[in-house]
Order: structure tokens, then sequence, then C-alpha cells
């Protein structure tokens, strides 16, 4: 089928009639996200509230086996692989996501994953009865590869689930429970709570309980229906799971739809990394959703978790208090995203992301000179705090939790798994190598690095701008016409231009 046949195809597609938020489509949404996304905004916080307490099991554990205290180098050294280890892990389960999604489903990738949630909980939560901080640096390299595969097959099951008119809402329903992990683990890290020399084993194993609660009642909902019909073959199963995500008996024009989209992808079946890179049809989707992905975790966003404890120390807030200002700071992100999800539908995850990198980009140059002059004037310190919560609040309108929505958007079943293959692991790519450099340079970097990312939000800013057109409450199918009529649209300007002589 050539591409002007598909295009032709779609326009004569009749039209779905609007989806209902289903208890099956809500339970199955808050279950795979409360189960699988929570894990990455808790497990990347938690271990920083015991640390000193987990540092002293580390050098007694060392003298009960040497009788000498541990060197404080090996013991950086120790500290950092625990730390790295959680990116470095989550690496290695991105570039798991598409395979184990194409072969086990999406529903099957995440049931399998709570497996070796649990396991990981289990080495962390006894690593202290059985004396060995062996066992936690396995596991947090065993959480960091379950994050790694959760943070790409959620959104793709979600959005799979959703009808076009939901599909925003709920795609940016991952990032909110991420946001929640970390609420939770402020809240649970706390010094009165769990965050002490006798708590922080639970505090580490708690991580068992979403995975156990998904792992028993996930089997009870659909699998991907367009899983199902495209890349299983299974009509009646794909059927039957509409019925039951969206309410009704009467699913044929959605079924129409995949059977449609299944005769429209029929070149681009089994659309590994390389084929996908070399394939000129998907070429202008693939440079958007790195462009996205990089502009996300370019633009300065780590280095401002990083800076956030610094700053409100400079407001005066102690060590014991700054638990509770990332609880008040987590809260209110949180709040941003649901304001955000209320909108998206309305304005567009297009518009969201123009204004999230718009208010980055204002951000991060103002905060920049306000981290510098505040050495020498006293009151910058609170202009510090409030451009590093501008910065943090425009992240969460836009960038954060709208990028995965638009890489399950841009692309059709078959390369949508290896589409999140190339971002996840670009995303913990850029998380690893923060990690293992800028921690090492800020010293001589320090607020300059808002000024490095300044240009990222910008050229963001303006890519998306020019590059991507509106797809709200479109079908997978309408907003591949979308794109492609965007892109002749673009190629034809072009070629109008006269140049000046």
């Amino acid at each position: 089928m050539s591409q002007e046949e598909r295009l032709d195809a779609t326009d004569d597609f009749p039209t779905n009639k609007e989806g209902e938020l289903t208890k099956t489509l809500l339970f199955a949404t808050l279950l795979s996200t409360f189960g699988s996304s929570l894990q990455y905004g808790y497990n990347i916080s938690v271990i920083y509230f015991p640390a000193k307490f987990m540092k002293s099991f580390y050098n007694e554990t060392y003298r009960e086996r040497n009788n000498i205290n541990m060197d404080q180098e090996i013991l950086s050294f120790l500290w950092g692989l625990t730390v790295s280890f959680f990116p470095a892990g989550a690496i290695c389960g991105s570039l798991l996501v598409g395979p184990l999604v194409d072969n086990c489903g999406r529903k099957g990738t995440l049931l399998a994953n709570d497996a070796l949630v649990i396991l990981s909980a289990v080495l962390l939560g006894s690593s202290r009865a059985i004396h060995s901080y062996e066992l936690i640096i396995v596991g947090r390299l065993i959480i960091g590869g379950c994050v790694g595969v959760a943070y790409s097959v959620v959104p793709m099951y979600v959005m799979e689930l959703a009808p076009p008119n939901l599909r925003c809402v709920l795609g940016m329903m991952p990032h909110l429970f991420i946001t929640f992990g970390s609420l939770l683990a402020c809240l649970l890290g706390l010094h009165n709570n769990l965050g002490t020399e006798e708590g922080w084993p639970i505090l580490l194993g708690l991580i068992a309980f979403p995975a156990l609660f998904q792992m028993i009642l996930l089997p009870f909902f659909p699998e991907s229906p367009r899983y199902l019909l495209i890349q299983k073959g299974n009509e009646e199963e794909a059927r039957q799971a509409l019925q039951k995500l969206r309410g009704w008996e009467d699913v044929e024009d959605e079924m129409e739809e995949l059977h449609l989209e299944d005769a429209t992808e029929a070149a681009e079946k089994n659309m590994d990394v390389y084929k996908i890179m070399e394939a000129d049809g998907l070429r202008w989707h693939l440079t958007t959703i790195v462009i996205l992905m990089g502009g996300q975790q370019l633009s300065g966003i780590n280095a401002a978790q990083h800076y956030s404890e610094q700053i409100y120390f400079s407001l005066g807030f102690g060590e014991e208090n700054s638990p509770y200002v990332s609880l008040l700071l987590t809260g209110t992100l949180m709040f941003i995203i649901i304001m955000a999800m209320c909108i998206v539908e309305t304005i567009g995850p297009r518009n969201l992301l123009l204004m999230g990198f718009g208010i980055c980009s204002v951000a991060s140059i103002f905060l920049a000179m306000s981290i510098e002059l505040q050495k020498t004037i006293p009151w910058m310190d609170e202009l510090s705090a409030a451009f590093l919560t501008l910065f943090l609040l425009g992240q969460s309108v836009g960038p954060d939790p709208v990028t995965n929505v638009l890489v399950s958007e841009l692309f059709l079943q078959s390369s949508r798994s290896t589409a999140f293959v190339i971002t996840g692991t670009l995303h913990w790519t850029c998380k690893l190598l923060f990690t293992l450099v800028y921690l090492h340079v800020e010293n001589h970097v320090e607020p300059y690095s808002f000024i490095v990312c300044w240009p990222v939000c910008i050229a963001s800013f303006v890519f998306l701008n020019r590059r991507i057109p509106d797809i709200r409450n479109k079908t997978f199918l309408d907003i591949q016409r979308i794109v492609a009529l965007h892109m002749a649209r673009r190629i034809l300007m072009k070629s109008l231009v006269v140049p000046n002589y």
C-alpha cells in the first residue's frame, strides 16, 4: 500500500464515538502506574534519606570482616556503585523493552517485571540482617533494570488501552505516579518514620508491596487490544478486550481501525533499532523523539534537582528540615501535573510542551544569575529558591509528563516498542552521565550549568513550535496522516522560497 493510498484510507475511516473513562480502563491505568511507575520516583529518591546510616553499615560490615575501618576512598567507591547502578540497570532494562513487549505483551512484561522487583526488595530488605552490603548494590542494579523496563512499558500499555479522546490525559498518569513515588519516599524517609538506623532496610524493602499488589490484580485486566490483534493476530481476544475497556458491545469501528493500521504498517513489521534508523518514512519521527527526550534531560532538570537542597539550605532550612521542604515541593509538583492533566485535552500536548520549555528557558537564565549573585547579595537566596521552583514547575507542566505521550502517539504498533527502546536508553544514559560526570565537576561549573542548558531549552521550544503539529484527540492513523501532510507542507514551502540575488 503506497503512502497516498494509506492517507486516502484514513480519510474514509469512520469516526469512533467518544470513549468514556470506564472502571476497567481507570483501574487498569491506576494499577499499572501504581505498581510500576511509582517504583521510579520511589527508588531514585529513597536512597538519599538513610544515606548516612547505610554508609555506617558499610563501614561496620567491612570492620567485622577485616578488623579495620573501611578506607574513605573505598566507602566512596561502594556508595558510588550503590547510586550509579540504579541508572546503569535502567539502561539495561530499556534495551530489553522491545523484545519483551513484542514477545510477552505489555501486561505480561509488567507481571514478569514485578517478580524481579520483589526479588530486589528481598535483597535490599535482608542486607542488614545478613551483614552484606553487596546485596544492596546488586539489589539496586536489579531494581534499576525493573524501573528501566517500566518507564517505557507503562505509558505504552496505558496509551494503547485508552480511546483517542482520553489518550493524552491517561498517558500523563505514569509521570504523576513517578512524582507520587518521590513524595512517598520523602514521607517514609523522614527521621521520625523509617529514615533511621533500624528502619532503613524496611524503607528499601517496601517496594515489594506495590509490585505484589499489581502481580495479584493485573491478570484480571485486559492486554493491549492493539498488541493482541496487530502483533499476535488474535482478533477475538482483541474484540473482547475492547468491549471490556469501552463498556459497550459495538466496537467494530475500533476493530476496523486496528485492521487498517495492521495493513498500513505491513512494510514496517519487526522494526528493530537499526531498521527504524534506516527507514526514510520514520526519520522525522525518530528525530523528533530524540530531540524531545534530549531536551527533557539536557534542559537542566538534573542540575536543578541537585541544587535544590543547597538552595533551600541557604534560606536557613537545616538538615533536619530539608526533608519537609522536599515533601512540600514534591506535593506542589504533583498538583501542577494534575492541573496539566486537566487541560491537556483542551490545549493539546504540543502547547503544554511549549509552555514548559518556555518557562524553563526564562527560569534557567535567571536562576544562573541569582545563584552567582547570592554569594555577595544575601537576599538573592530567596530569588534563587523562587526561580528554582519556577523551573521545576515548568518541567512538570510539559517536558516531564508529555514526552512519553508523544513517543506513543507518533509511532504505529510495530515500531512503537523500538521507539521506546531508543528514548528510554537516552533518558537513562543522561541520568547515568549526570551521576558520573556532573557531580565531580560541579564545583567548577556551579551555576553556569544553567547557562549551558539554556540554549537546549530555547532550541527545544523552537523545534516544537516549528516541527510538531497539533495531534490531540486523534487516532494513531490520523496522527500519521497529519504528520505526513505537515511534512509535505513544509517541503512545499521550502521549494517555493525564491533566493534573493
